[in-house]
């Protein structure tokens, strides 16, 4: 029995199939009577039926939208969240690396100006080590030439006391 069309959700019952009286041998095909029941459906029933089926279906299919786009929306932020987060890493990375560098160069810096020291050492040593080798040397030339004025006064000294024969006059 089929429910009159102002009864609630205008339901058809299509899975049962039409019966008909067995065919007599010189009928047609049987589909022949399926296809005119099928046609007579009016199309008002089949918008009713459309109308109830979309209406059961889309609070449903509206909420599963305004579930995915909010889901959509929280990717997004989370997106954007996620790479200043991997900023910031990369900032902090770059940062490691210029302590590091700064550290590096403080270092080598102070390795700088204990060589320049020790240069500026060694340069005064050997200053001092110039003038000590000069005064040695003109000590050496003095005592030399002391030692050669002493001797000559000794050979003068020993020409002198050298008897000289007289002369005969």
């Amino acid at each position: 029995m089929e429910p009159a069309p102002h009864e609630k959700g205008l339901a058809l019952d299509v899975s049962s199939p039409v019966r008909r009286p067995p065919a007599v041998s010189g009928e047609t095909s049987p589909d022949e009577g399926v296809l005119e029941d099928l046609t007579s459906i009016d199309k008002k029933a089949v918008e009713q039926l459309t109308e109830g089926l979309i209406s059961h279906y889309l609070p449903d299919l509206e909420r599963s939208k305004e579930a995915l786009q909010e889901l959509t929306q929280n990717q997004v932020v989370l997106l954007d969240t996620l790479e200043q987060e991997i900023s910031k890493f990369r900032e902090c990375s770059a940062i490691l690396d210029i302590n590091a560098l700064l550290s590096e160069a403080k270092h080598y810096h102070n390795k700088l100006v204990n060589v320049r020291k020790e240069m500026m050492s060694l340069h005064e040593k050997t200053s001092k080590l110039k003038k000590r080798a000069l005064k040695l040397q003109q000590k050496r030339q003095k005592d030399d030439l002391e030692r050669e004025q002493q001797r000559e006064r000794e050979l003068e000294r020993e020409k002198q006391l050298i008897a000289k024969p007289a002369k005969r006059t």
